[in-house]
């Protein structure tokens, strides 16, 4: 730090300034939560290694930014201070040695004596003050600059999670109660949905959604927001013998009191379980109904608290540990457009390399060219991208005033990237689509591959490698030709030794012994999957009725709408498709034929009939695919998708949003020893066979 300049630092105190306004004021932060906690990191590091340099108006002296002049001012009682930031273990080890230090020298307290924190899951919302006088909300404020904040009294009372009568009894006579007011992920993606179903432009995340909705002048609009609030602390308060002296009772009692705590927070004893806490919730952190980005530590005693007190901007007995960040700032390089199985033609953004998520990432999905035009993307844009937990990496913004002068819009592309082949978009579709067909080299090793899954036919030995080189050379152009290979036609080829060429003839020869349903889905007929094939067999019982079946008559069937039942006919009116199922019929593939109507009168007396099910996150004891297929011996019906008709959904670890949806509409939710348990005892009680 020792070759900085004064310029320098005026002009690291400017940007901030400028984030401040943007982020405070303006409700339009410019950069992700990451960038500006590495600048004021290292505003925080020069203004230590030069103490003199420190100014009154620096921007570590301060909360925030001046709160917005619409609503009317609030002086806070009691400041309302931000918190330190610790971005990894050290930084949190050098705050409990702080702490301990502190208390060693004011108290006496024996140095290696740990600390009692309590730990709350850091909310990604805005602050809120709630004062109550004799039991009675009068007054809601922002947090603003710390100092002073916006009257959004009348916004705060549409919010069914504030009490605006405290319940129970004991509360002092004035009692001014902290929080943070969010939007859980299933509100935020349901009210983007209702935006884009409109016409209307979406919002970027919770976090910026929250803050507008909670200043909005007319507070009807506010009442339509899925906005709740989960109280943190307290400020003033006029009896204080009136609360507990512990931090994780005092919550409790606001708990007792009417309000919404986080059911994540913990108290625990000193600061390697601090750590252990910190693992556990950034594991579990996917899976939670609202956005975090990190972890609050407190101390948990009050009296220690005072004796530890604040520095300027902060209290020295809480730091945020944050988490790896899921949002950062990179430059597009390219759009590629690659080609799935069913012909679509999907931009990717190839991206100057980052950190983010805990992964580093070079490429992001764009979807399709309305996404694209959307976002206002050019080459050589700086973007906004996120990840959250497995989530395939996506572009949520540009940041337009960084654009470059001479930067090029990304035009739709005319044909084919792969086989060069016309591309079409159909009335009512986003995507494009290779008019090709199955002669597009893209979809027929696409096809192959999914011909070959193990929810399909399920052949072991043929990766995408393998498949690629035996198109590559020749030796297959359709999912029949796999039958035909043989010893002479796989030996010598890359990655084909003689026991994996064994190996893979064993496993055709084993597929060839397959079921209706699992034979229809390997077919890839768009927008047919294991539910609807396995509905399709149920009702049909043989592939010829199927194939020969009016739209009208496809609609009968669970699962098949208009549109699937479109592409069904489309399928089986084709006839290069119609002679590959020939062909693999001819080399011995083939499958039981039932009578639907009896297989419909026992599933009507299996225990499980009529309830729907659906199982995400990962299990321990079992694939999904075989709870799947044990729900569905008892009768029930296994979803891809978790709605209203949803009895049942089976949430493994990182179950994500499906498990915030399912909680949001009210969807009795299993973990995997309870579904097991059910299943093994409706099992128990069915009659022998």
């Amino acid at each position: 730090m020792s070759d900085i300049t004064m310029a320098q630092l005026d002009a690291i105190k400017h940007q901030i300034r400028q984030y401040n306004h943007q982020y405070y004021v303006l409700d339009d932060p410019t950069v992700p939560d990451v960038q500006y906690d590495r600048l004021m990191q290292q505003l925080l590091a020069i203004e230590l290694a030069h103490p003199k340099w420190v100014t009154a108006d620096s921007p570590s002296q301060r909360v925030g930014d001046q709160p917005l002049d619409s609503f009317q001012q609030v002086q806070h009682a009691v400041p309302m201070l931000s918190l330190d930031n610790a971005f990894n273990g050290d930084d949190l080890k050098d705050f409990d040695r702080r702490v301990r230090e502190r208390l060693h020298k004011q108290l006496e307290r024996p140095l290696e004596q740990s600390i009692s924190y309590t730990c709350e899951p850091k909310l990604d919302g805005i602050a809120v003050s709630l004062t109550y006088e004799n039991g009675v909300l009068i007054t809601g404020a922002t947090r603003g600059d710390g100092s002073r904040g916006e009257d959004i009294t009348q916004n705060i009372r549409t919010l069914g999670s504030v009490p605006l009568t405290l319940l129970g009894a004991g509360w002092p006579g004035t009692l001014e109660v902290r929080g943070e007011v969010y939007m859980p992920s299933a509100g935020f993606n349901a009210l983007n949905a209702s935006l884009i179903n409109q016409g209307l432009k979406s919002y970027v995340n919770p976090r910026n959604t929250a803050a507008g909705s909670l200043r909005q002048l007319d507070s009807r609009i506010t009442a339509q927001r899925p906005l709740e609030l989960c109280a943190y602390s307290v400020g003033l308060v006029s009896e204080p013998e009136a609360l507990p002296s512990q931090h994780f009772n005092v919550l409790l009692q606001l708990q007792a009191w009417g309000f919404k705590i986080n059911a994540q927070m913990r108290r625990v004893e000193g600061i390697e379980a601090c750590l252990d806490y910190y693992t556990y919730l950034n594991q579990k952190r996917d899976s939670l109904a609202y956005e975090i980005d990190g972890i609050v530590f407190k101390v948990d005693e009050l009296a220690l608290q005072q004796h530890l007190g604040f520095v300027a901007r902060a209290p020295r007995w809480a730091i945020a540990h944050k988490f790896p960040a899921q949002e950062e700032m990179t430059r597009v390089l390219a759009v590629d457009f690659q080609v799935g199985r069913t012909g679509a033609v999907t931009p990717v953004a190839r991206l100057e390399p980052v950190f983010v998520g805990g992964v580093t990432v070079s490429n992001a999905t764009l979807h399709n060219m309305d996404e694209i035009q959307r976002l206002d993307l050019h080459l050589g844009d700086s973007v906004i991208i996120r990840r959250a937990g497995d989530v395939i990496p996506k572009i949520v913004r540009v940041a337009l005033q960084r654009r470059v002068a001479n930067a090029l819009p990304i035009p739709q592309p005319l044909s084919c990237p792969v086989c060069d082949g016309p591309v079409e978009r159909g009335e009512g579709e986003a995507a494009l689509r290779c008019a090709s067909g199955l002669s597009c080299g893209a979809q027929i090793i696409q096809a192959i591959k999914h011909f070959v899954g193990r929810k399909a036919m399920d052949i072991d030995g043929l990766g995408e490698k393998q498949v690629q080189a035996l198109v590559d050379a020749g030796k297959i152009s359709h999912v029949a030709d796999l039958y035909a290979l043989n010893h002479a036609m796989l030996e010598g080829m890359e990655r084909m030794g003689t026991k994996s060429v064994s190996n893979l003839l064993a496993a055709l020869e084993a597929s060839k012994d397959t079921s209706l349903a699992k034979f229809l889905y390997s077919l890839g007929i768009r927008e047919v999957g294991e539910a609807t094939a396995r509905s399709l067999a149920l009702h049909y019982g043989g592939l010829s009725d199927i194939a020969s079946a009016t739209l009208e008559q496809l609609q009968l069937v669970d699962d098949v709408g208009p549109i699937v039942a479109g592409r069904i006919v489309h399928f089986f009116a084709d006839p290069h498709n119609l002679e590959v199922i020939a062909q693999l019929q001819a080399t011995g593939v083939k499958w039981p034929e039932f009578d639907p109507q009896l297989v419909q009168e026992n599933t009507a007396k299996l225990p499980l009939t009529a309830k729907i099910f659906v199982v995400t996150g990962t299990l321990s004891s079992l694939t999904r695919d075989d709870l799947k297929a044990q729900l569905q011996v008892l009768g029930a019906k296994v979803a891809s998708s978790v709605s209203k008709k949803t009895d049942y959904l089976v949430a493994g670890e990182k179950a994500g949003s499906k498990l915030s949806k399912a909680n949001s509409l009210g969807v009795a939710v299993l973990d995997e020893t309870q579904a097991i348990a059910m299943i093994q005892s409706l099992a128990a009680q069915q009659d022998p066979p």
